[in-house]
């Protein structure tokens, strides 16, 4: 298990640019020491303003952003920028054109700026996306811009992630029914018509406007609709206003808290889908089932809906896949006999043998309890007749104290010790704690009647 090196992480903390740029790197790597750094960091995030902006390659997102940057730094913020870039088909990193834009900011000590590549990833993101937000939060950064790649009408992951989100649009990009689309036009906060100094920017804000006429504002925001020229920075005081009266209005109408706990909840998820999934090809991988499963569909002796269903009987045994939940330690709880204090088996057999119509199927003395018994079996369960071999006998304290009658039920379970760690933390009064050995070497315990309606109960592990 490696440890975590604390120098590196005072740091990041210290917002050492180097040290932000390693550990973003080991988190996109999927190094084993990531998810240890992100435990220490994350209790440290949690202030950044995360904004996310989205839209069509050409929109001017990456300008943008720049232009963005540039005005939180005069009010003194510290800015972080993630631009998810494509994935070079070679190396499998980004290609770095958002950082080529952005070479104005490159070398502002209050601003970091990381391209990251996609991976293949859908929704505009790349997989790493949340772990660097939260290194850069805890690094100091109070603003956090996150580009997505650009890459049309599904990246809508950005929403989930981002407190607030900007959606860019542009004139000439496409026909009138584009705006409708369901996806990306229906995730917005903040609406931005950017480069109005082209032809057909009123017509776009003018289908905008009719889309949201029909919409149905389910927290009380109504989006803006902002015009900017990012290049000339034309506009882009009035969105910062907007974002501004974006962020105090989710903070009052607690649209903010709602958001993270969806955004967590979903994140939870995910971490759960991917952990899960690894370890399951992991073992796949492994014992080489993978393998010989590809062959199989690539001789076409099998179909992949059947060898989806022949792993999974695999990775879960006995068709279990229905359930996570371990079962019960008292599932299958059976009456093994019933106890029934006698003064004396010589007199007390005899009526019981005319009653059940055979003779005892065992009698024994079990010294370490102080008992005789004597046992008639009934199909899947016993009676037993208890009588004490001494006056400090259990039994025949027993009978002293309320006369010859039934002494105790006694129940088979499948689990001994996992039944009485289970009944003990649910309040149930123990006598045996810890399971010891009865008649036939068996493992047993019993529970105390004041915690079972007045009735002796002894649970019997079930060999």
């Amino acid at each position: 298990m490696p440890e975590i090196d604390h120098v590196f992480l005072e740091k990041i903390l210290a917002g050492d640019r180097r040290s932000i740029a390693q550990a973003i790197s080991a988190v996109e790597n999927r190094d084993p020491a990531a998810v240890l750094l992100l435990r220490e960091l994350f209790p440290k995030s949690g202030r950044a303003c995360v904004i996310g902006l989205t839209g069509s390659p050409g929109a001017g997102k990456s300008t943008l952003v720049e232009k963005l940057a540039e005005k939180y730094r005069r009010r003194g913020k510290r800015v972080g920028i993630l631009a998810v870039d494509p994935t070079s088909p070679y190396s499998g990193g980004a290609i770095l054109g958002d950082r080529v834009r952005m070479q104005s900011l490159s070398q502002h000590p209050g601003v970091y700026i990381r391209s990251m590549a996609t991976r293949g990833q859908m929704g505009g993101l790349a997989p790493a996306t949340q772990d660097a937000v939260t290194i850069l939060d805890a690094a100091g950064c109070e603003v956090i811009l996150i580009e997505t790649v650009g890459v049309g009408q599904d990246e809508v992951e950005v929403a989930r992630l981002a407190d607030v989100t900007v959606l860019l649009l542009v004139p000439g990009l496409g026909d009138d029914i584009q705006t409708f689309k369901a996806g990306v036009m229906e995730i917005a906060d903040l609406y931005v018509i950017n480069k109005v100094d082209r032809p057909g920017a009123e017509r776009v804000e003018q289908e905008v406007t009719a889309m949201l006429s029909l919409a149905t504002c389910s927290d009380g925001w109504q989006p803006p609709i902002l015009k900017t020229v990012a290049t000339t920075g034309q506009g882009l005081e009035e969105l910062v206003k907007a974002l501004d009266a974006f962020h105090d209005f989710s903070q009052k109408g607690g649209v903010s808290g709602r958001r993270r706990k969806d955004h967590w909840r979903s994140r939870l998820l995910d971490l759960l889908r991917q952990t899960l999934f690894e370890r399951a090809v992991a073992g796949l991988l492994e014992n080489g089932l993978l393998d010989r499963q590809v062959a199989e569909l690539v001789s076409h002796h099998k179909d992949p809906h059947q060898v989806v269903d022949e792993i999974i009987a695999a990775l879960i045994p006995s068709g279990e896949g229905s359930s996570v939940a371990s079962p019960s330690p008292t599932a299958g709880l059976k009456i093994h006999h019933l106890g029934i204090a006698v003064e004396s088996l010589g007199s007390a057999v005899p009526i019981f043998q005319k009653l059940i119509g055979k003779a005892p199927t065992a009698e024994e003395t079990v010294v370490e309890q102080k008992v005789r018994v004597a046992s008639f079996h009934l199909g899947d369960s016993c009676l037993e007749l208890l009588e004490g071999t001494s006056e400090d006998s259990p039994i025949s304290r027993f009978i002293a104290k309320r006369g010859p009658g039934i002494h105790h039920l006694a129940l088979t379970v499948p689990d001994l010790a996992g039944a009485l760690c289970m009944l003990g933390s649910d309040g149930v009064r123990l006598i045996d704690r810890e399971p010891r050995v009865g008649a036939d070497n068996q493992r047993i315990a019993f529970l105390h009647p004041s915690s079972i309606a007045g009735v002796l109960i002894e649970l019997i592990e079930e060999s």
